[in-house]
């Protein structure tokens, strides 16, 4: 059964730092694309940062240069590094595993909440 936990949300003031964790199982994690997607109050989900199962990142513009994505395969565990937060990056922030970035069939976890106060 495959299975995604996120953890790390939480509550900062602008300008700090937070550290997602997705701890992933049920699957061979390096054989799928990785993922955070973010989802505010009547807003709709969208893509945050992504990492293949080479390594290659990609993120979002309104997050780069802020945001770092990373993995530890012995691990099974995806990481999202979040420097410099702002208002807008008040979200639940959930992690997605599937077998390409069309994140078609993916696994989705349960979410963590980040709330960002100015």
């Amino acid at each position: 059964q495959v299975q995604l936990v996120e953890s790390g949300g939480g509550s900062v003031q602008a300008g700090g730092s937070l550290r997602l964790s997705c701890a992933a199982s049920g699957y061979t994690y390096s054989d799928y694309c990785m993922g955070w997607f973010r989802q505010a109050p009547g807003k709709e989900r969208e893509g945050v940062a992504a990492i293949d199962s080479s390594g290659t990142t990609s993120y979002a513009d309104s997050v780069k240069g802020r945001f770092t994505i990373s993995q530890d395969n012995a691990k099974n565990t995806l990481y999202l590094q979040m420097n410099s937060l702002k208002p807008e990056d008040t979200a639940m922030y959930y992690c997605v595993a599937a077998p390409d970035m069309g994140w078609v069939g993916g696994y989705w976890g349960q979410g963590t909440q980040v709330t960002v106060s100015s």
